[in-house]
């Protein structure tokens, strides 16, 4: 095939400009769960608890701990950090950095979205950012406390994208997905992805079948987010389904993917999840086709930015195409291994979801 270009209309709203992802963050603990950086000049005092994947997740942890530091950096401020082990530790992890009297509280992930929401009631006066939920519990459209700012993302859209790549780059005509749980910030990819297969179909009059999902809690599911040998069962199964293309969506569990991958002596692409797998994690490199972004490192840098100097708004944040929140990776070493018919196809199909001329479905599409 002729050598592809780069994505180069993606590439602006893809490059991670905000992050230095090529390993995990420099002081990131690795022994301990907690960390201080004090700086001189300010009062004000940025902090950030991850959920069990922990800061060198080379996914979102990562990315919204390289965020935080960077504006609480530009800030001059003092940065706290504090790692979760487990789900247990979430509540006292909060009411910890509560008690160092941090300004503003970065909660990573939907698991914390209870016990966010419990701390930030209990403290009106601090800023709590809570990335990728809408701290919604009771579901009437509003965040549960009001000083609670979420980061959402509108995944589907770039997946979409990725699916319809996948299905235009598949040689077998079968692409594979699964999941680590069926939450909505995890579904959203295999939706997106599902619908850029069938689009990818219907465009082509092709029959591209996608293995692992049949939509809600219809799939492949491992039950958590750990790189274990569920996972990588999971992915075999997958795999063993004829699959060239497979999309793991939940952390860590891609690593259970690529070891199902290198198990199987199969050629298989793989398509990573919120990071560019391909700078965060050099092991990737033989393997990943793209990976789906979610720019968590722009949006959280942003909101603790904005609560340092004083303008801090609860409004929820919904990262998408058009505002550069979410995005696709360039290629990288699959460059010259896709066609670059498909490439400019999935340009334009870019710009056609961003006119709204092409409707991606998913709970944030409105």
């Amino acid at each position: 095939m002729k050598r592809a270009i780069q994505l180069t209309a993606l590439a602006g709203a893809t490059a991670l400009t905000l992050a230095a992802c090529g390993s995990a963050p420099e002081d990131a603990p690795s022994d301990e769960t907690t960390g201080t950086t004090e700086a001189a000049g300010t009062d004000f005092s940025a902090c950030i608890v991850s959920d069990e994947g922990g800061f060198d997740d080379k996914s979102f942890n990562q990315l919204s701990y390289e965020g935080t530091k960077m504006a609480t950096d530009e800030l001059g401020a003092t940065f706290r950090e504090v790692q979760s082990q487990s789900e247990t530790d979430y509540n006292a992890n909060l009411q910890s950095l509560v008690d160092q009297g941090c300004n503003a509280i970065v909660a990573v992930g939907f698991a914390l979205s209870a016990d966010t929401i419990e701390s930030a009631n209990a403290n009106p006066d601090l800023d709590y950012i809570l990335v990728d939920d809408a701290a919604d519990a009771d579901f009437d459209g509003e965040a549960d406390a009001p000083n609670i700012k979420p980061l959402l993302y509108n995944t589907a859209e770039a997946a979409f994208l990725a699916g319809y790549l996948s299905a235009g780059y598949s040689e077998v005509g079968k692409v594979g997905t699964f999941g680590g749980q069926p939450f909505p910030t995890v579904t959203i990819f295999m939706d997106g992805f599902t619908q850029g297969v069938e689009h990818y179909n219907e465009v082509n009059d092709a029959e591209v079948e996608v293995v692992g999902y049949e939509g809600g809690e219809d799939g492949a599911f491992t039950g958590g987010f750990a790189a274990n040998e569920t996972a990588k069962t999971t992915a075999t199964n997958i795999l063993d389904q004829g699959v060239d293309v497979i999309l793991p969506v939940g952390g860590p569990i891609y690593q259970s993917a690529i070891a199902a991958i290198e198990d199987s002596g199969r050629d298989v692409a793989l398509v990573g999840v919120d990071a560019d797998f391909y700078e965060t994690d050099p092991t990737t490199q033989p393997y990943v086709l793209t990976s789906i972004l979610k720019k968590m490192d722009v949006s959280a840098y942003e909101a603790v930015l904005s609560s340092g100097e004083g303008s801090f708004s609860a409004e929820p944040y919904v990262g998408t195409l058009e505002n550069e929140g979410v995005g696709l990776a360039p290629l990288h070493e699959f460059e010259d291994r896709v066609d670059p018919e498909l490439v400019t196809e999935v340009e334009e199909l870019r710009q056609q979801i961003i006119d709204g001329e092409l409707e991606v479905t998913s709970y944030l599409a409105e």
